[in-house]
Order: structure tokens, then sequence, then C-alpha cells
């Protein structure tokens, strides 16, 4: 409700906002299309977003909005795989990626492989140049990891477009695309900075909304509202009585669900930070080019550097996901860590189990663990958990106002 004075008052751009995730293939996509851009889907933050977006193309991370019946899909790929990876299939063969024009998938896990093999062999485009291109993952941040990750990059990315669509991707439209880029990071970080506030000005929904249609979105299409959306938000008044009980990270496996945060802040979480695929942390920071390196492992760099995926075995990376969240919860003033991952996601089964344990054991700051569907807007157990979580964190923080522990 815009009621002055007592609630927060509508951001202006909300619904359309709103509209857009609707569908993959939303009017702004459609948009550019007509305007001789060429549309990349994608699925994880281990294919540079930024590469996506050089030249005439635009990077659309590929979700499937209202999802309903997974049969088709769990036919070919078993009951037992991630419902994110069976919903693409599913939608794909309904004819809902149509649009794209490639689609640059990543070995990664087992499951989102053998979805995008299936978008080959069930040949779900018809374009005539269509193409799906498969990356293989480094499982460690060294010299020789970065060294073989830029040329994949290089070989299946790049060159790829160029040979198919004759895309620019010389080091010169590789700057534009970062300086593009780094101009929508700006915005959604100084966005960010207003949940680190006492009484935030913004809900996690609201972010969280903002900030998947700057991944499903052309950049170029969206940028200025975007822009419009901070300035109102400089300008906007809190709550006078805060709305919500609590303050929580969430942390986990992809969440392009905005249904999930709601249900979350409905019962008594503001979420405050984020710490999943589709989210800002990493996704959202400035991409900095190192004048001594060519632009293109500069670009592999920083995605492998700042990746906090749990696929990553190395000793530093796996300390550094749980030290982050730690220095999240600390920056924000989380209270909790909501640990969440789809359903049988084998990464974020062990990193799950594992973070949430070291976060309370070690970290000292509360945690509790859910896995989750695909689509989650009316879970009924999920809604319990979390309540339940909210009034265990309120009773911490009364024992602590009454000096005990």
């Amino acid at each position: 409700s815009g009621r002055k004075g007592k609630h927060l008052k509508d951001l202006k751009h909300l619904i359309y906002f709103e509209n857009l995730l609707e569908d993959a293939n939303n009017e702004l996509v459609r948009q550019a299309q007509a305007d001789g851009n060429i549309v990349l889907g994608y699925t994880c933050y281990h294919i540079p977003e930024v590469l996506l977006n050089v030249d005439n193309c635009i990077s659309v991370r590929l979700r499937a909005p209202k999802t309903g019946s997974l049969d088709i899909s769990t036919y070919y790929m078993s009951n037992y795989t991630c419902d994110y990876a069976r919903a693409l299939v599913e939608r794909a063969i309904e004819g809902g990626y149509q649009f794209l024009d490639a689609l640059i998938g990543v070995d990664a896990c087992s499951v989102m492989n053998r979805s995008m093999e299936h978008f080959e062999v069930l040949k779900v485009n018809s374009k005539e140049k269509f193409f799906v291109t498969h990356t293989d993952m480094p499982l460690k941040v060294t010299d020789y990891y970065i060294d073989a990750y830029t040329t994949q990059m290089r070989e299946h990315v790049l060159n790829r477009l160029t040979e198919t669509f004759g895309v620019d991707t010389s080091d010169e439209a590789l700057r534009k695309a970062v300086a593009e880029h780094n101009e929508v990071c700006r915005i959604l970080t100084e966005i960010g900075q207003f949940r680190k506030e006492e009484n935030p000005r913004i809900t996690g929904y609201e972010y969280h909304i903002l900030n998947l249609v700057s991944y499903c979105c052309p950049k170029y299409l969206i940028v200025g509202k975007l822009r419009e959306t901070l300035e109102e938000l400089r300008q906007r008044e809190p709550d006078v009585k805060p709305r919500f009980r609590v303050k929580i990270a969430v942390v986990g496996s992809e969440i392009d669900d905005p249904g999930f945060t709601k249900l979350v802040e409905d019962a008594g979480a503001l979420v405050v930070v984020d710490r999943f695929c589709f989210g800002s942390t990493p996704g959202r920071e400035e991409i900095h080019l190192d004048p001594d390196l060519p632009v293109l492992e500069s670009i592999a760099r920083h995605y492998l550097n700042t990746s906090q995926c749990p696929r990553f075995m190395q000793r530093e990376k796996v300390d550094g996901r749980w030290q982050l969240v730690r220095d999240l919860c600390a920056e924000y003033h989380a209270q909790g860590v909501l640990y969440e991952q789809l359903k049988f996601c084998e990464y974020w089964g062990y990193e799950r189990a594992l973070a949430s344990h070291v976060v309370t054991s070690e970290f000292g700051i509360p945690s509790v663990a859910v896995d989750r569907q695909n689509a989650t807007g009316g879970s009924g157990q999920l809604r319990t958990r979390v309540q339940a979580f909210v009034e265990s964190l309120e009773i911490k923080q009364l024992q602590t106002q009454r000096g005990g522990k």
C-alpha cells in the first residue's frame, strides 16, 4: 500500500519489471531482436555475462517462469534430478526458447549438461544458425586453469559468435561491453547499499526483481528505468514502523523465482543480502580490467576469482565461501542465514550441510538449511520452516538484550 508516511511508497516501475519476468521472451527481448540483436541464452555464472553482450549480442539468463507439469522432461531426465534443469527442457520442448539464436552452455554439473544436450538432440529450436556450445569449467583457480578457461571462452564462445553471426569480438568491443556492464552493476550496487540500513528503504523482494530484470533483459533497454528507480530510492522514506521481525541472508543454489523471497519476507524475515546463483553477490560487482593483461584474460580472472560456486574444490575457495557469508552477515547486519538448495542439487547438497554447520558452530551465526522446488511460491512446509527460524532468532535477540547467551 502506498499510503504516505505509513508504509513504503510503491516503486514506480515495479509492476512493469514484474511483468517482464513473466516470460523468458519478454517484450524487451523481442524489441532487441527487432533492433537486429543476437539473443544468447545461458544458465550459469561460469559463463561471463559480459562476453554475451559484446557488439550486437544480448544475454538472457534462462528461466522458465510459470512452470506447470514436468512430465515430458522427467521422462527424458528422470525424477531424481534438479527441476530447474528439467523446467528448461520442458519449456524448450513446448517451443518456449524458439527466440534464442544460441545457447551458451557449461559443463558445470551433469544434470545441466544433460539439459543442454536435450536442446540439441531434441532440436527444440528451428533457427538455421542456432547452436549450443559446451565449455569445460575448472575446479581450481590457478594460472593453468585460468589459461585453459580463457582459451575456451575464446574458442567456444567468442569465435563461434564471430564465425556464425559475424560478431565483433575485438578487444575494443570487449572493453565497450565491460563499460556497459559496469554501468548496470554500479546502479544495482548502489541500490544494494540501502539494504544495510537499520530500517532498509527497500525490501529483499524488490531488490530481487530489479536484479533479475538486469539478468533477463537487454541492458541498453533496462538501464534507464533502473537508474530512475535508484533516484526514486534515494528519496524514499522507510516504513515508520519496520514490517520485518528479523534480517537474514539467503545463500544457496539459483533462485530465479522472486516468489521465494516474497514467501520468506511474508514470514517475517527481511532478506538483506543474497549469495545465490542469479543473485548480486557475486554478479553485480564492477569488472576492473588489469591494464597489464589481455582483456579476455582479465575478464576470465574476474569471473573465476569472484565465483562462489560449491563446485570449486580448492581449499582457499572452500574457506572463502564460508568467510564471505560471515562477512556479508556483518556488513548487512543479517542475524541469521537461510541456506537453500534445489532438491537433488549435488554440489549444494554437500555445501549446504557443511557450510550451515561451519557458519553456526564456528562463526556463531544461526542458520537453517532447507531444500526446495524450483517454483516455491505456495510451499506451506517452507513457510513453516522460515517462521520457526524467525521465532528462534527473535528469542536469541531477546536473550542477548537481557545479557544472556
